[in-house]
């Protein structure tokens, strides 16, 4: 496993919108084995392997993680230099108090990013039933220690910021922000890798898809430039050995289960069958969850692009989603890894993906 590429990916500062430091370190892995790697004006990034000569019809099989994480906005800073802050995607504001944030700077000052803290009054300020109410993101500011002046010139409004906490690994797991989806974004092009050198013919795209957070519009502005005859989307699904979490609705999902793989109407069934096939060929240890309608992922919006495009969502079981310390098992997202690949190694021939 590419542990070291894995938490740079992490690290890196990039809510939905402003990818560009996620994508260049993804970028910059593909470019040491990709057969061409290239970027949009949306935030998407793409690395290819096998691509068609020049005129000739290029329908790859595409996979999409997405780069984006959540995040937050500037919209007003006080006369003490306190900011105002809006979400960028779902937020929960118990998990934001006291944490703290990287502003990210505009690269033209050279300044650099500006780092603050979640503040919330302290229980010993409050008074009657405040202590027993629920934050809300109104309720909290952001913190930097810096004069107003300071704050206004650095901090303007439509500035955007990420929780500040490194990943660190523990007892085979992973633990870290931005887990949704940085997790995807490298088991697409860790897949990418493995066909590769399994020597497939196949013309495969890995894509680091933007604002999947916000709408997953990455998705679909780079389906519709590749107009895909296939495609598989990674993202994370909720791990649910933890407490409190349905397992008649989420399914039997918890760490150390490997892939996890949607069933329902949006995805393509005969994908999922062929990963199944896959799965219980290599013993990729798989389990399936059921989505009626929609997935909650880029797939939502790939599938729908064009004429349709067939397909099927990978998943990692993953604890904590959209908190600054989700948590995933480095097995599961290996399991991941294997079957994508191994899917794509199975495919030999045009596919018929109509459903039936």
């Amino acid at each position: 496993m590419n542990l070291d590429f894995f938490k740079a990916l992490l690290s890196a500062a990039a809510p939905s919108g402003y990818e560009a430091r996620a994508a260049s370190v993804w970028k910059t892995e593909a470019q040491g084995f990709a057969d061409r790697v290239t970027e949009d004006h949306y935030g998407n990034v793409y690395a290819e392997i096998n691509p068609p000569a020049a005129g000739e019809e290029a329908r790859p099989v595409a996979l999409m993680g997405h780069l984006d994480e959540i995040g937050l906005i500037v919209s007003h800073i006080d006369d003490k230099g306190l900011i105002a802050f809006l979400g960028i995607g779902g937020w929960d504001p118990q998990v934001l108090v006291g944490q703290r944030v990287r502003l990210l700077a505009d690269d033209q000052t050279g300044e650099g990013d500006i780092l603050g803290v979640i503040g919330k009054k302290a229980i010993h300020v409050m008074e009657g039933d405040e202590r027993s109410k629920a934050s809300k993101l109104e309720d909290l500011w952001i913190d930097t220690a810096l004069d107003t002046e300071e704050v206004r010139r650095r901090v303007p409004v439509g500035t955007v910021g990420v929780i500040e906490q490194p990943p660190f690994e523990q007892n085979g797991h992973l633990i870290s922000k931005a887990l949704d989806n940085r997790a995807g974004a490298y088991i697409v092009l860790e897949a990418l890798r493995a066909i590769k050198a399994a020597g497939v013919g196949l013309h495969v795209v890995a894509v680091g898809t933007s604002q999947e957070e916000i709408g997953c519009f990455g998705a679909q502005v780079s389906g519709y430039q590749l107009n895909p005859s296939a495609g598989v989307v990674v993202d994370v699904t909720h791990e649910t050995g933890q407490p409190g979490v349905n397992e008649k609705k989420y399914g039997v999902v918890p760490f150390g289960s490997g892939a996890n793989l949607s069933v329902g109407a949006m995805v393509n069934p005969v994908m999922v069958r062929q990963m199944q096939a896959v799965a219980k060929a290599r013993e990729i240890p798989l389990t399936l969850s059921a989505s009626p309608r929609y997935t909650g992922t880029d797939a939502d919006s790939l599938s729908l692009v064009r004429a349709g495009v067939p397909t099927a969502v990978v998943s990692i079981p993953n604890r904590y989603m959209h908190s600054p310390s989700e948590m995933v098992r480095l097995s599961d997202v290996q399991a991941c890894v294997d079957l994508i690949a191994g899917w794509a190694e199975s495919l030999s021939g045009e596919q018929n993906y109509t459903r039936k």
